[in-house]
């Protein structure tokens, strides 16, 4: 049965996704639940099918998934201030609550020796080994995939920056364009998200002249806020695989030059500990190398590009997802993607969380508590940094 997609206004879409912003715990596969519960079962904006293939879509495309979908909800609910209605009300809570983390952390002066602050990075530890499984088990299903991760994680080792990342998808890609066998599609369904190709192709010209000119204009002007803002925005558009992705592209990026190594990783483990997308852990970083002000640049930097493809891509979509070659790239860079977040597992999350027994202890008991008792990731950040704060000095 086709049930029709029904249409509403840009103050609607806003409730129901700060709803959301609010209550999403558990990282982008389960905001992914929460939209489906919210919006398919309950409201009944969008069909089963329809919500299928708008997920499929925004795994396709660079970028935080979960946010993308959002996005594509409110455009298909309520056109382009939906898709913005949708984005704000999903993402504000979980970057206002990081921003209030990383003053609070300069407040009180967290360092190295902090015990809470360290329980963080162990806490990372654990939550970004749960990522590792989950995505080796879908995305590494094979010899070939297998490989291709293995040498995405050798060359991101090898070559700590952010072109290594890049040349590893790339790599991944072309793996993928030449030994996977792609699978014909067809299904017939056809989103519902009325975007023409003028549009989509302006949007696509956006992108790319943002993704080659920010660099351009950061080297010429010798501006500091054009160059975080390149940064955030060359990041967004190469993350492959979702929020925990991130972590590499942003410590190649920040890291020692904006932000020191300790700093980075509290912010990452406090992500974990809020709703809403990882990709907010931007307006983190953003506060902590200049305040409030710069927090809102980087966040937007960092999300532009998920509009701008989301927009773009939309006219080509129902042909694009039919072609076995493009099914074939995408399985490459998907494995490509585990090797970086593989690479990052070992530097810095590791040798940054893990320092002795104790980290090892904490660490791995943090591991069982969110893969065998599927205890939010939230709750197990809480409990790291008040033990850590506790038993350390």
């Amino acid at each position: 049965m086709n049930r029709k997609i029904s249409k509403g206004n840009a103050v609607e879409v806003f409730l129901a996704f700060l709803k959301l912003g609010l209550t999403s715990f558990g990282g982008p596969v389960a905001h992914l639940g929460y939209f489906r519960s919210e919006f398919v079962e309950r409201r009944m904006w969008l069909t089963d099918s329809s919500y299928a293939d708008i997920v499929a879509l925004c795994q396709f495309l660079p970028g935080p998934a979960s946010s993308q979908v959002g996005i594509a909800i409110g455009l298909s609910r309520a056109g382009y201030l939906g898709a913005l209605a949708a984005w704000a009300a999903f993402t504000l809570p979980s970057a206002v609550m990081l921003i209030l983390f990383a003053y609070g952390l300069a407040f009180v002066g967290g360092n190295s020796s902090s015990g809470w602050l360290h329980g963080l990075s162990v806490a990372a530890v654990a939550v970004v080994a749960v990522a590792i499984l989950g995505m080796v088990r879908t995305l590494t299903p094979d010899r070939m995939r297998a490989s291709v991760a293995v040498a995405a994680m050798v060359l991101a080792i090898l070559a700590p920056s952010a072109w290594g990342q890049i040349v590893g998808i790339l790599f991944g890609g072309i793996v993928g364009l030449v030994c996977i066998k792609g699978i014909q599609s067809n299904d017939p369904t056809v989103l519902p998200l009325p975007v023409n190709r003028t549009v989509g192709v302006s949007s696509l010209v956006v992108f790319v002249t943002l993704l080659v000119g920010l660099p351009l204009a950061a080297s010429m002007a010798d501006n500091s806020l054009i160059r975080l803002f390149d940064i955030f925005y060359r990041v967004g558009s190469l993350v492959f695989g979702g929020g925990h992705v991130v972590l590499p592209l942003l410590k190649a990026e920040v890291v020692p030059a904006l932000v020191n190594n300790d700093a980075f990783l509290a912010g990452y483990g406090a992500a974990q500990a809020v709703p809403g997308p990882l990709f907010t852990f931007a307006a983190y970083l953003g506060a902590v190398i200049g305040g409030w002000t710069v927090a809102v640049g980087c966040l937007v930097g960092i999300f532009l590009p998920s509009f701008l493809l989301v927009i773009g891509v939309l006219p080509f979509w129902d042909v694009l997802r039919k072609k076995p070659a493009a099914q074939a790239m995408l399985a490459g860079v998907n494995a490509a993607v585990v090797g970086l977040l593989l690479a990052a597992f070992y530097d810095p999350v590791w040798t940054a969380g893990i320092t002795n027994h104790f980290d090892y202890a904490l660490g791995l008991s943090a591991f069982v508590l969110l893969f065998i008792w599927k205890m939010p990731p939230w709750l197990v950040v809480i409990l790291c940094g008040v033990i850590g704060q506790v038993a350390l000095p």
